[in-house]
Order: structure tokens, then C-alpha cells, then sequence
């Protein structure tokens, strides 16, 4: 049985995060959350008070990022910008761990870097999605290949008490065979690992894959509660007209 539009809608977090966004398409893009009544909006840390504001009242929660988009600022500097973000209304904070010391095995370091933001988010009652960023991590690193990488970051945030596991920041560029960058973002195949990863206690976060109505429902279908989507117009404005179900792939383009 397809869900309804409702279950769907607060499936989706409204991405807004382009570095090119000006405050007026930030605005409408605040206004086109409530429209469709989605879970939140994800957006730029500088304008979450803002966007507190204006979704005030309207069942549209606040979400921004933290360490966004490489991971790579002290963990110190991640805390504090949690604070700040719950003091200025955020109540969902999506992290990205420190890429590089993953790829190096410094598990002490990467669990105390999510631990760091998991008790500051959660001492303000909001939740964390830590985002593992996959593509960079599909040729492995600290002695495991790719999957096993996954995985045990996977484990490490459920460990510490992550609310969610989060695929991708959809700005996790690899440089191609040809000499230019693209990505993949939430895969199949990704969703299901983390799916298996992790206990029913935490959550699954697809995010840059998701444009169109059949992939928010294959997303749902392999076990992702929620999905990043700057495509959201698209996707619900589907809903009742589009009989392809669940059987397409994951889109591509992204978060």
C-alpha cells in the first residue's frame, strides 16, 4: 500500500543549503516547507533564528549543519556551533564526522568528535544526524575496505547515541577518471549497509539521490526515515499522478 502524502511529506528535509542561496530564496524555500508540510528545513547555520521565525507554529521543524561540508573543524569548534544553533532554534542538527581522521582509523577521535556534538544537541533536546559521507569512503581506509568503513562508523555513531545515520552532505565531490568531480550521494546499496549496521534505535538519513517521487519511496522502502531534498516540489507535487511506485532507482543529483 502506497503511504499517504502526509507520511511522506514529513519524510522530507528541505534542503537548504547551496552556497549561492540569498536570503530571499532562503525565505521561500521556508514558506515552501510549510506549503508542503515537511519534517524540517535543513539550512545554512546563519539563518536558522531566522528560519525559527518563520516556521514558528507551522509543524515545519529547524535544522541546520555543523562541520558542513568536509568535517573538518575541531571538535571544539563543532560543539560550540551546536550550541549556537540550539540557542538560535535549530532543534535537528546534522553533523558531518572528521572524513579524514576515518580514512586514518583514529576511532578514539572520530567517536569523541560525534560524542561531542551528540551531548551538546541532545542537553538542548534536539536530535543529530551524523553524516558519514560515502563517497568518500568507498575505497576503504583504516584497514577496512569501504563497507566495513561504512559500517563501523555506522556503529561507533550508535555507540555515542546518534538519533541518525546520514549517507551524504550532496557536496562530496570525487574526482572522476576524466579530470572532473561528481558524486553519488544515498546509493541502494549504501542504505541497505547502514540499515544493517545499526539497531531499530537509529535511524537512516538518505540524502543527495533523492529527486523524484519513486525515489523517495524506494528510500522508504529500504528502511530510510528520512531524505535530504532540495527537489521537494517535485517530488510531492507527484503524488496521486505518478503510478510508478517503488520499483525505480534511486535518483540522482542531490541534496
Amino acid at each position: 500500500m502506497q503511504p499517504s502524502y502526509e507520511e511522506l511529506a514529513k519524510m522530507i528535509d528541505h534542503s537548504l543549503l547551496h552556497p549561492t542561496m540569498t536570503d530571499e530564496q532562503l525565505e521561500a524555500g521556508c514558506q515552501a516547507a510549510i506549503q508542503y508540510q515537511v519534517a524540517s528545513v535543513c539550512i545554512k547555520p546563519y539563518y536558522v533564528r531566522r528560519a525559527a521565525q518563520l516556521l514558528q507554529g507551522s509543524g515545519v521543524m529547524v535544522g541546520t549543519v555543523i562541520g558542513f561540508p568536509h568535517g573538518s573543524n575541531l571538535t571544539e569548534v563543532k560543539r560550540y556551533e551546536t550550541q549556537q544553533a540550539c540557542l538560535d532554534g535549530a532543534t535537528e542538527i546534522d553533523m558531518v564526522i572528521n572524513i579524514g581522521k576515518a580514512l586514518s582509523g583514529d576511532w578514539d577521535y572520530v567517536q569523541q568528535d560525534i560524542q561531542a556534538v551528540c551531548s551538546e544537541a541532545h542537553k538542548h533536546g534536539a536530535q543529530v544526524k551524523v553524516i558519514i559521507e560515502n563517497d568518500f569512503l568507498s575505497s576503504g581506509g583504516g584497514g577496512l575496505d569501504g563497507d566495513a568503513l561504512k559500517q563501523k562508523l555506522c556503529q561507533i555513531c550508535e555507540a555515542v547515541g546518534a538519533d541518525w545515520v546520514k549517507t551524504s552532505t550532496g557536496f562530496g565531490f570525487v574526482k572522476q577518471a576524466e579530470g572532473g568531480y561528481n558524486y553519488q550521494g544515498a546509493t541502494e546499496h549504501d542504505l541497505k549497509l547502514m540499515r544493517e549496521a545499526v539497531s531499530e534505535k537509529v535511524q537512516v538519513k538518505a540524502a543527495g539521490g533523492v529527486r523524484d517521487l519513486p525515489g523517495l519511496l524506494r528510500a522508504r522502502e529500504l528502511g530510510a526515515s528520512r531524505c535530504g531534498a532540495s527537489a521537494t516540489a517535485q517530488i510531492l507535487d507527484a503524488y496521486g499522478k505518478d503510478d510508478s511506485g517503488a520499483s525505480g532507482k534511486l535518483g540522482g543529483g542531490g541534496y
